[in-house]
Parts: structure tokens; sequence; C-alpha cells
């Protein structure tokens, strides 16, 4: 009988298994839109019904979660595991009562959709995507130390340039961070920005160098895919 269920939750090479894990994918995505739900302040007079559903969410989940935990052949790893944590993360506050809406994480599952497909080109670019990734890993830990350095020189910088002309905006160096990390990554919220000559001309030098940091990140991946599919075709 567990051997038997096992097929059902964990494969879906049976009818039985492809349908538990379209019901799971609809409660997921069913859950996700009554998330949005419940923000809509048109939606305040259905508060009971969305938290009758949402209740009914959380009790799909947790079967699920107990029903894996029973069929695993190793039920410790699975606990421990990626998408074990997740769906733990994702049910673990309600019972708790801590107060943190962590229910956006079961999102992360749509991913087993891969899966239930059986489309093996995705499982192949998957693979490739991997592949390319673990490749660039020591370039990545190189430059995201290197971005973290130039964020806090960034940070300093301004406001030693911009703290006597704009004692609010910047009255700390944590000010100067939240600056640098908005003109690094070239997003520019707008909510301070420098006023003083010396302020600009440093902006203009930390945004030359945040155009490389958005850059660099996609060019390594880019160039790595491209090895990994020409390793693959040979």
């Amino acid at each position: 009988m567990r051997e038997r269920l096992r097929r059902i939750v964990e494969e879906s090479d049976t009818p039985a298994g492809r349908l538990f894990d379209w019901l799971v994918l609809g409660v997921i995505v069913s859950s996700a839109f009554v998330i949005v739900l419940e923000t809509l302040p048109s939606m305040a007079v259905y508060r009971h019904l969305l938290a009758v559903l949402e209740s009914a969410f959380v009790a799909t989940f947790t079967i699920e979660y107990l029903l894996r935990i029973i069929v695993a052949r190793r039920p410790f790893r699975f606990v421990f595991s990626f998408w074990g944590l997740v769906d733990l993360l994702a049910i673990l506050p309600v019972y708790l009562a801590v107060g943190l809406d962590l229910r956006t994480i079961r999102l992360l599952r749509l991913l087993r959709v891969f899966r239930l497909l059986k489309l093996a080109r995705y499982s192949r670019a998957m693979r490739r995507f991997r592949r390319a990734f673990r490749s660039v890993v020591p370039e990545l830990g190189v430059f995201g130390t290197t971005t973290l350095v130039v964020i806090f020189i960034a940070g300093i910088g301004i406001h030693h340039a911009e703290h006597e002309a704009q004692p609010d905006a910047f009255a700390t160096v944590l000010d100067g961070l939240w600056w640098a990390v908005a003109t690094l990554t070239t997003v520019g919220y707008g909510d301070v920005y420098p006023v003083t000559p010396i302020g600009r001309l440093w902006t203009v030098v930390v945004l030359a160098v945040g155009l490389g940091i958005v850059a660099v990140p996609p060019a390594l991946l880019a160039s790595a895919l491209t090895r990994a599919a020409m390793e693959e075709e040979r």
C-alpha cells in the first residue's frame, strides 16, 4: 500500500499520479489567486469566505506534506530537502501563529510542472543551465564580493559629499548605502539624490560602474550557456 501510494504522490507516470499532481498545482494557483483577492478593498465583504478557503488550502497542503513524508524512502532527507523546507514554511507560520505571511513560497512548487509535463527539452535546458551556473560560480563569487566593496565605498563617498547639504537625506552612512544600491543597480528611485557638484560628479562615476555591474553577470551566464550547449552537441 505504501509503495502504491508513493507512485501516486511522487511519480506522474500513472493516471492517478498525474491527477494528483494536477490537483496540487490547481490548489497552489487557487491559493495565489486568493492572496491577490485579499488585498482588494472591494473583497472585504467576502473576508469570511476567503478565510475559509485559506483554511482549506492549509489543510490540503498539510495532508500532502504528511503524505510525502510517509511515502518517502528517506523521510528525514525529504524533510530537510529544498522541497521539504518549502512545503513546511508554507504551512508552519499558520500553526505557530507567528504573523509571518510565507504563503507566496507555495508558488515555488509550480516549478514541478516541468516534471509533470515530462517535457524533455525543458529538462535538458534546466540541466544545461545548472551546468553553466556551476561553471561560473567562482567568477560570480569574486564579482559579488567586488560589488559589495564598491557599494560600501560609494555609500561612504556620497555620505561625505552630501551630508552637509542634505543632513536629513544623508544623515548616516546607511542612507548613503541605500542610495548606492539604488544607483549601482541603475534603479534610481529618486527618493534621495545629490545636489552638490562633488556629489553629482561622484554619482556619474558610480553610475558608470553600475552599468558594468548590471552587465557582467548576464554576460557570464550567456557565455557559460553557449559553452554548455556546444559541449552538449559535441
